[in-house]
């Protein structure tokens, strides 16, 4: 049993510094040295490719190809380090009003360790980043968001902060210096379960819990990912972060998985790349995201972009972001989307060939009049025409664990 590892906050006002082996950095400054997770060594032992990703050094891949270990996720369960993503917890009283001042989802309502996938959003209604928000039972929320706007969402939290401290708010933040697991595919349950006391069967999707995970204290178990496959994040203490990770490759089920397997597993469950498929000049609607906006806040318009956004889930959107099937070549970013007499009309912000389905997909944006499934339309890859159809999202259909 390993001494209980105590995870690292800091208060307001304070950027996290870099884990031990880097060098602290602005994530907005290029020429900087890299990021190094707390499994940096770790994923080199591995073999491990490294490679740049949000101003992080990430595996894309390892031994087994991107294909094998897109598919041994589908069928088994992999191992992700997200520890590059921005952990943070937002407490005091007033915690859910600071929360519901930045984003669109309903936040008093969630239950405890109930969490929600959420959105910042601008007064012009585009989308500042994606998170998930998880209501604890400890008291405070806690809050995960992306390495890419890392910067960008700290600022915005702390502006709030502040702001709302100024007018006497009880409210406080604190960046979480843990390191974070993402163990997906069917099997994960039964693998994690090995490690724990706790009964996962009564931890839905979407639902969050302390625990000690192979003897590490302070883990914070939540059953989620971005594969569309049942599993956990596992937020662990810096101390106890190698030794969980050795701990679940002892199972012949778990293989790693790199940046590569991710890209594609949420393309195929059609889950959005920030930055890629919605960003700042993009709606909740547009981006077909309307479900994350929650029916009291719809009502009460008291959102950023609420006098844009509301208004347009009773109209009509210029553009919506649909899914795309086509043979042949893959669809890449950027690709040109035609109708079939051969006028643009939008472009693919992600895709690649479909280990799953063996065809090529993607997500783009088109007008909405093309937008139902089935419509035919055209993609120029490499100079050529092709055929595609619009298709529904998740191109495969997802394992989410959800309480019968």
């Amino acid at each position: 049993m390993m001494k209980r590892a105590v995870s690292l906050v800091f208060p307001l006002g304070f950027r996290r510094p870099a884990f031990p082996a880097a060098p602290s950095r602005s994530h907005s400054c290029a020429q900087d040295v890299l990021r190094r997770t707390p499994l940096y060594d770790f994923h080199l032992s591995h073999g491990g490719r490294m490679v740049a990703f949000a101003g992080w050094s990430l595996p894309v891949q390892y031994k087994d190809s991107h294909v094998d270990s897109h598919l041994h996720t589908r069928r088994h369960c992999s191992l992700f380090d997200v520890s590059h993503m921005l952990q943070t917890k937002i407490l005091g009283c007033d915690r859910v009003k600071l929360m519901e001042s930045l984003v669109v989802g309903d936040i008093a309502e969630l239950r405890p360790n109930q969490g929600t996938l959420s959105l910042f959003t601008n007064e012009a209604g585009g989308i500042l980043d994606d998170l998930i928000v998880t209501n604890t039972s400890e008291g405070y929320l806690y809050v995960v968001s992306n390495a890419g706007c890392w910067d960008k969402d700290l600022a915005l939290m702390q502006d709030k902060v502040r702001e709302l401290q100024n007018k006497g708010s009880d409210v406080g933040l604190e960046v979480v210096n843990n390191a974070l697991l993402a163990l997906q595919g069917p099997t994960a349950a039964q693998v994690l379960q090995t490690g724990v006391v706790e009964d996962l069967r009564k931890l839905p999707f979407m639902t969050s819990a302390v625990m000690e995970v192979f003897g590490v204290s302070g883990c914070r178990v939540t059953r989620c990912g971005y594969t569309g496959e049942d599993g956990m994040e596992i937020s662990v203490p810096v101390a106890g972060a190698v030794h969980v990770a050795m701990a679940l490759l002892q199972n012949p089920e778990v293989k790693l998985a790199g940046l590569a397997a991710r890209d594609s597993l949420r393309l195929e469950a059609g889950l959005c790349l920030y930055g890629n498929d919605i960003d700042e000049h993009t709606t909740p609607v547009e981006g077909s995201l309307s479900w994350t906006l929650g029916k009291r806040r719809r009502a009460t318009m008291d959102f950023p972009g609420a006098t844009v956004i509301v208004p347009q889930l009773k109209g009509k959107v210029e553009r919506k972001r649909v899914g795309l099937i086509c043979e042949g070549a893959p669809m890449r970013a950027h690709s040109p989307i035609l109708c079939t007499e051969g006028t643009v009309i939008g472009a693919v912000t992600s895709g690649c060939p479909s280990p799953s389905l063996k065809k090529n997909v993607a997500m783009g944006y088109v007008p909405s009049k093309y937008s139902r499934p089935g419509t035919q339309l055209l993609v120029e890859v490499r100079r050529k025409q092709q055929m595609a159809v619009v298709s529904k999202m998740p191109f495969v259909p997802t394992n989410y664990y959800t309480l019968k």
